[in-house]
């Protein structure tokens, strides 16, 4: 059987899909699902730089790992090489549908359709506080549960 190829994609790359990189990726392993998961961010700004502390704080508490993880920016050969690719909110995905090679938006979309198919974003902890941080994990982990479960039964 065929690896599925999941990515996860917000503006830097440092936050959001950083979380859900780290998330996803525990619930894969914890159900034996065989995935590669990367994420990546639709700007430049933090290539190379570990995700922000706050989200590692957050994540860590409940046991999730960023071991490894650095920002890198989308390229178009993302499009290519995953099999899906999930914004974290509504600009991302604006953003990553114009660079995306014509035949292959279907698959782009917004991760917390997932939940329950409505588009929602998931918000930008970055400027607020704490609580932001643990809002986007809970939202994150809610998104994930539901992509492993639509995935195990493929």
């Amino acid at each position: 059987m065929k690896e599925t190829r999941v990515l996860f994609v917000c503006m830097g790359n440092i936050c959001r899909s950083p979380t859900a990189e780290a998330v996803f990726r525990h619930k894969a392993r914890e159900t034996g699902l065989k995935v590669h998961i990367d994420s990546a961010g639709t700007i430049a700004h933090h290539v190379g730089e570990q995700p922000d502390p706050r989200s590692r704080r957050e994540g860590e508490s409940r046991g999730y790992s960023f071991k490894g993880q650095r920002a890198r920016q989308l390229q178009k050969s993302d499009f290519h090489d995953f099999d899906h690719l999930f914004a974290m909110d509504s600009h991302n995905l604006r953003d990553m549908l114009s660079l995306c090679p014509a035949g292959l938006q279907y698959k782009v979309r917004l991760f917390l359709t997932m939940i329950d198919g409505s588009p929602r974003d998931v918000p930008d902890p970055y400027y607020g506080g704490a609580r932001g941080f643990t809002e986007v994990l809970e939202l994150v982990e809610q998104a994930s549960d539901a992509l492993i479960k639509e995935l195990m039964a493929k």
